[in-house]
């Protein structure tokens, strides 16, 4: 910080062999991850007949396409998963710190916390999200 005449400070920005070197980081890495994208591309067979091109499962020819649609329940409870799985993983963190403290308060905290994750599972169930539809038999 160097002071002027009017005593009000100036700032200004030293480029060093620090900066350079973080810089010169990103660029090595860059040129790796498209060096290798792009050796992929050049360097990869190329199905040249539709049999190449086709899906292989246990040496038998596929009956049908590979591609099904999926009820949309499936995913809704991968997302109802991912959710309650997140709110989990940050029950590791909060035990390991409330395993220090002392009095009831942070026992009052983790059972707002589970409590709130309990309602929610009720108001899942209440919405229906957890009726799986059943599909007609033939």
């Amino acid at each position: 910080m160097v002071r002027t005449i009017e005593n009000k400070p100036e700032y200004s920005m030293v480029f060093n062999w620090l900066h350079i070197s973080i810089l010169l980081f990103f660029l090595v890495g860059f040129l790796m991850a498209a060096g290798a994208l792009t050796g992929a591309f050049f360097l990869s067979p190329r199905a040249k007949d539709k049999q190449m091109g086709m899906s292989y499962e246990c040496g038998m020819r596929p009956l049908a396409g590979a591609r099904i649609q999926f009820h949309l329940n499936y995913y809704i409870y991968a997302l109802i998963f991912l959710a309650f799985e997140v709110d989990v993983l940050y029950l590791f963190p909060v035990a390991l710190f409330y395993s220090q403290t002392t009095g009831f308060s942070a026992f009052f905290k983790v059972f707002v916390f589970l409590l709130v994750l309990g309602l929610a599972v009720l108001f899942f169930h209440a919405k229906g999200v957890f009726r799986w539809p059943r599909k007609p038999i033939f």
